[in-house]
């Protein structure tokens, strides 16, 4: 065979590995881009919305599986689970009497109940992006309910929008007392006999005051 012959089998060989290698880089990139939506979901969306860039959205929630991983997150032994579970029940109740002091009170027993299974709480953002590997339809609601608690204490927030919050607090709650052993699907609309309904009761139809 002459060396012309060498070179252009050489050159064909190269491009077919060069085409495969292609080929394998963008079938890994789309397996990756759907395991990435499956496990994020709304979450995935949302950001999505916010970059318009599929390649960094996915280099984002990537991030946050890996620093997941780095987390030293634990599972609730009985008693503690318990302890929340009964404060947890107080809260709903003060929400009959006092919707204010009741959203306050279910913002800080989520911030003690995700310090209490190791999640970092000193920023929130942080703490929304780290919760949303493991919950991440709860955490769009972790979200909401953390926006009207802020807007509470500028007295912007009216009762029904109150109930809202300690219903999405609720929900991550009972997805913080599961532990690692539940994920979103399977308690999403599943309460707890001693957690489900409305929190103010159905008879509960005051207004609190805005303000302009």
């Amino acid at each position: 065979m002459s060396s012309t012959a060498v070179i252009v089998v050489i050159v064909v060989v190269v491009i077919a590995l060069l085409a495969l290698a292609a080929f394998a880089w963008s079938m890994n990139g789309r397996r990756r881009s759907r395991r990435l939506k499956e496990r994020f979901g709304p979450e995935y969306d949302r950001h999505l919305s916010e970059t318009n860039d599929p390649a960094e959205t996915e280099r984002v929630l990537a991030e946050r599986e890996k620093r997941h991983r780095g987390l030293q997150l634990r599972t609730l032994d009985d008693r503690e689970r318990e302890t929340f579970e009964r404060r947890w029940t107080v809260v709903q109740a003060e929400f009959v009497d006092d919707p204010d002091h009741a959203v306050d009170r279910a913002d800080a027993l989520v911030d003690e109940l995700m310090s209490a299974r190791g999640y970092p709480v000193d920023d929130f953002e942080q703490r929304a992006a780290d919760v949303s590997v493991e919950h991440p339809v709860v955490v769009q609601r972790y979200r909401e309910a953390r926006r009207i608690a802020q807007a509470n204490r500028e007295h912007r927030a009216d009762t029904e929008e109150l109930r809202g919050a300690v219903t999405s607090y609720r929900e991550l709650v009972q997805a913080l007392l599961g532990g690692d052993r539940h994920q979103d699907g399977q308690h999403e609309g599943q309460h707890d006999g001693r957690h489900g309904g409305d929190p103010a009761g159905p008879h509960d139809d005051r207004r609190k005051e805005t303000s302009a």
